[in-house]
């Protein structure tokens, strides 16, 4: 079923997290957020790539048999990341993203996901330079930027990260390129209206939304901040 996703990068897109969602009432912890949200972000680790381990594909459908219209945003923290595409893209999530430390065969991997008509997008450790992705942006509708160490849901924001954010900005105004920038990782009221600032298309936030009392009075409240009504 074709969902609309938007590109035009007019407004901050926020990205709750499932990781820190109940997972024993996913449907109550998506439900609190009473469309507060823009897209769902799953998590996916393997306990190899990073230390510990987290949903499957299996997730993935039944979020998508539940949730038809949701855009579902699927982070890959596998290694390598060929072994386990095909039966995500089998899941049909909207977007599949995969690190540039997990692969030494990026290319394929990203041309896969599009020839299966799933929207690509590519993974930046805090630890890796930005120029490692300026070979595959052109292949790529979304750059996640992770703003911690990925493998755990709590940790502090790294602040550094930011100006890979303005780096791909530029990347992207001087070759004329449409991706969005999606920054992960220690990310709450306290710091979203920096990375919005700071060229951020995307935010993904998890503890800091499904750790409230009311996580959709939580992300009205940060729109409100962004928007500058706070």
């Amino acid at each position: 079923m074709a969902r609309q996703i938007s590109l035009d990068r007019k407004e901050l897109l926020i990205a709750p997290s499932l990781l820190s969602a109940d997972p024993l009432e996913m449907a109550t912890s998506i439900a609190s957020l009473k469309g507060q949200h823009d897209w769902l972000h799953v998590d996916v680790m393997d306990g190899h790539f990073v230390p510990n381990l987290s949903y499957g594909p299996a997730l993935v459908k039944a979020l998508r048999k539940r949730y038809p219209q949701e855009i579902l945003d699927v982070h890959l923290m596998v290694e390598p990341p060929e072994a386990f595409i095909e039966s995500f893209l089998d899941s049909d999530p909207d977007f599949l993203t995969v690190h540039v430390e997990a692969t030494a065969h990026l290319h394929r991997v990203l041309g896969r996901i599009r020839e299966r008509g799933v929207r690509p997008g590519v993974v930046l450790n805090p630890g890796t330079p930005v120029e490692s992705l300026f070979p595959v942006l052109h292949m790529v509708d979304v750059v996640l930027v992770m703003s911690v160490n990925p493998g755990f849901g709590g940790q502090s924001f790294l602040r550094e990260v930011m100006s890979k954010v303005t780096d791909l900005c530029r990347f992207r105004a001087v070759h004329n390129l449409s991706f969005l920038v999606e920054v992960d990782g220690g990310l709450g009221p306290s710091n979203v209206l920096e990375v919005a600032q700071g060229g951020a298309d995307v935010v993904v936030m998890g503890s800091a939304v499904f750790g409230t009392e009311d996580p959709g009075k939580t992300l009205e409240e940060i729109r409100k901040k962004i928007a500058g009504d706070s």
